[in-house]
């Protein structure tokens, strides 16, 4: 049996790991930069490898210290989870406390997400919810999340995941954009309009590459990183755009485009560490989400049958996900 390894070693080799440079590690560890050096190298002696090439430009992981990541990762997500069950057991049940961390597509998180918190936030008022939106597939690859939407379904490992909802997404341009550029009858006549979209080159979503799929040879001519960018260049008149139905079917003077030759399809994944999914806080947030999908009408519950609470369109309210 080899030596005993310190959760708190670690720790630090996990920071370094992160920040790639060991001042950046002690800063967010609040040590020394000594400390930290000295933890990694007894980290390094009692596994009997080396885990970082240490450069001038930074610390790099070996090949080693590349196998050990999701090693501390599970260790580090572990006493967390185990500091929180301690929290949620004094609160007894009651207002639930501590700060939970939401990422979320641009999108769900903009237009569904926050809006949808008021009711949370009045059942647990000392609750702080961090919410972070991008529409980007390393969205969720770290670990520095507690809860995650995202349209690409992730691997299952130390995750628990499950299908949140599914959407549309439609073509939408103004009155004012359509009564100046007249209006496409087919997909061929998109070609003569301006499209906006995703910047090209930053787009690594899969099911986001709609335009090749869906409208070949049609370029868009606006490009933006965000869905609000998009949302708000259709509400100005300055072209087409793919938008979800819940964000298009609610502007004013603004309507479906092309209604019967594009719609895409796409789903929302819900993600969740498995050490966290019992933690009061954690359901409590996830059934909320489960809630925000059912109530919407322009949002697909993909499981329909399951128990739950009626939700205010009258369809059923999933229970948070179980392991």
């Amino acid at each position: 049996m080899g030596p005993v390894l310190a959760a708190d070693n670690l720790q630090f080799f996990l920071e370094v790991s992160r920040t790639g440079r060991v001042a950046d590690a002690a800063r967010r560890l609040h040590v020394d930069q000594t400390t930290v050096s000295r933890r990694i190298g007894r980290l390094e002696k009692d596994l009997g490898v080396r885990l970082f090439d240490r450069t001038a430009g930074g610390w790099q992981l070996t090949d080693a210290g590349q196998e050990i990541v999701p090693y501390a990762e599970a260790v580090e997500t572990t006493i967390v989870a185990a500091q929180d069950v301690v929290v949620d057991a004094q609160a007894g049940g009651g207002a639930l406390s501590g700060t939970v961390r939401i990422l979320a597509p641009d999108g769900f998180g903009t237009y569904l997400l926050m809006p949808g918190l008021s009711a949370l936030r009045n059942r647990h008022p000392d609750l702080t919810l961090e919410v972070l939106t991008a529409t980007t597939h390393d969205l969720l690859t770290g670990r520095d999340f507690d809860i995650g939407i995202t349209l690409e379904e992730p691997s299952p490992r130390s995750v628990v995941v499950e299908k949140l909802g599914q959407y549309e997404l439609k073509l939408y341009a103004s009155r004012r954009y359509l009564d100046d550029h007249g209006i496409p009858e087919s997909i061929d006549d998109l070609a003569e309009h301006t499209l906006i979209w995703y910047i090209e080159d930053l787009l690594d979503v899969d099911p986001l590459q709609i335009l090749e799929r869906h409208l070949p040879g049609v370029r868009a001519r606006v490009q933006a990183n965000n869905i609000a960018g998009h949302r708000e260049a259709v509400r100005a008149g300055l072209g087409i755009a793919p938008l979800p139905t819940y964000i298009g079917k609610t502007l004013p003077d603004v309507v479906t485009v092309l209604d019967e030759e594009f719609v895409a399809e796409r789903n929302y994944w819900l993600v969740v560490p498995r050490e966290l999914i019992r933690l009061a806080r954690i359901s409590e947030i996830v059934h909320s989400l489960h809630r925000i999908v059912a109530d919407n009408p322009y949002l697909r519950v993909p499981v329909a049958d399951r128990p739950g609470g009626p939700s205010t369109n009258g369809r059923p309210v999933p229970p948070p996900p179980t392991v």
